[in-house]
């Protein structure tokens, strides 16, 4: 999960690094109950819902539980994935986070909690939160402890456009890495694009580099190395040497490396927009298709990470993870009964059908009928391992250089065996 140590002065050196001024951000949180004179408790929820339509859905949700508590009023913050980072990096060093903010669980939030600035959520919750789905609560879970209450849960796989694999002559979704190789020299000779990458953001590039790793090296093998601060071993070098065999094949689009991710002319309208056929990502990639582009309806579908022959991986063993809901310490009782709201049948029965997500409440699973998002809840249920996002199972650190070191192998500009070497000598420095 990474290292547990948490270093005020190493929150505050990264804020300074973002650009980011603490005074600036050091409004929210803190002792105050969010109370006022007129009985009215003020709570703000920080989120990275901003795209639709989960961001018109969450706050019809924030309207709705203030109806059923006059006396509470949601404050909503929203940022990109990448903003909401730096930023709670910055409130962190402030020792003075959100009411309740979205965390992914893994080594951030460990560093939160041990920090003494995140809530225990183990009693104030148990009479509710223990119906939810138990892979949905893993990440959230430390020392047997509950810091999150989870909304999402998934997995990332290649989603892709069957028009394009057929006019490309792939009949079949590739399962071995050598299968994979060849269905993206197919799609060139088609004359199309194989795959979308956001090179700008690094994230996405990185799932590529942990899926191989655990295909090479096995499921268990990254939280090894995390622990052990070694990423040198053979297996994680040959993950880089089958992703540049990848890189080698020219297979992303036109100036991908300057892409983001959910910007018009990013990864995901590229793939929604159908100018190329594939990209790897999350469960939530139809619904940012559909949004950055035009979204591909019926001729979306999705495969998991294939193979690596001679692997000791199974293309069982799932990389991912999902999105959950934690409060600063000393939060009020109406952040906890938000949560409840949050978690109930009836609000998860809204998000599946309105915005993509899975069920985290198993008496939800009935109203989800995309066969595509039933095909990544399938794969979830008959995992045989799971491996948390690199940038959020590893402390912040270590997890930046992963997608650094992993961007520049894509780059060109690092070989397999240097970014094995630079996320080691990151976790090493980390101790």
């Amino acid at each position: 999960m990474g290292d547990p140590a948490l270093s005020r002065r190493g929150f505050l050196a990264a804020s300074v690094a973002a650009g980011l001024g603490v005074t600036a951000l050091s409004g929210c949180g803190g002792d105050s109950d969010g109370g006022s004179s007129s009985g009215t408790t003020t709570i703000e929820w920080w989120n990275i819902s901003t795209t639709e339509p989960t961001k018109t859905v969450w706050a019809g949700l924030a309207k709705k539980f203030e109806a059923q508590n006059p006396k509470v009023k949601v404050k909503i913050v929203q940022l990109e994935n990448d903003a909401y980072k730096s930023k709670m990096t910055a409130l962190t060093a402030s020792g003075k986070l959100p009411d309740i903010f979205h965390t992914w669980g893994g080594g951030v939030l460990r560093q939160q909690v041990d920090a003494g600035l995140v809530e225990d959520l183990t009693d104030r919750t148990k009479p509710w939160a223990d119906g939810l789905l138990p892979v949905a609560k893993q990440p959230y879970l430390l020392d047997d402890k509950v810091y999150g209450v989870p909304f999402d849960i998934g997995m990332i796989g290649f989603w892709y456009n069957k028009a394009l694999f057929k006019k490309a002559g792939i009949t079949t979704a590739p399962t071995t890495w050598s299968g994979f190789l060849d269905a993206v020299r197919s799609l060139k000779s088609a004359g199309v694009t194989p795959i979308a990458l956001a090179g700008k953001e690094k994230w996405p590039g990185m799932y590529y580099w942990a899926y191989l790793s655990m295909r090479t090296a096995g499921a268990s093998a990254l939280q090894k190395a995390g622990d052990s601060k070694d990423f040198t071993g053979a297996d994680f070098v040959d993950a880089g040497r089958h992703l540049k065999e990848l890189v080698a094949l020219q297979p992303f689009q036109k100036g991908f490396l300057g892409a983001a991710y959910s910007t018009p002319t990013g990864q995901a309208a590229t793939v929604g927009n159908g100018k190329a056929a594939m990209e790897l990502m999350g469960q939530w990639a139809p619904v940012v298709e559909a949004d950055a582009g035009k979204g591909l309806g019926a001729d979306l579908g999705f495969f998991p990470f294939p193979e690596v022959e001679g692997g000791k991986g199974k293309i069982t063993e799932v990389f991912g993870g999902g999105g959950a809901h934690a409060l600063r310490k000393g939060a009020p009782q109406a952040a906890v009964d938000f949560l409840k709201f949050f978690a109930s049948e009836t609000t998860d029965r809204e998000l599946v059908k309105k915005t993509g997500v899975l069920p985290v409440v198993p008496a939800a699973e009935d109203v989800l009928t995309d066969p595509n998002l039933k095909a990544v809840q399938t794969q979830l249920k008959a995992a045989t391992g799971f491996q948390l996002y690199l940038d959020q199972a590893y402390a912040p650190a270590v997890g930046q250089e992963v997608n650094d070191s992993v961007a520049a192998l894509i780059a060109g500009s690092k070989s397999p065996e240097q970014v094995a070497q630079s996320i080691t000598k990151t976790a090493k420095e980390e101790q």
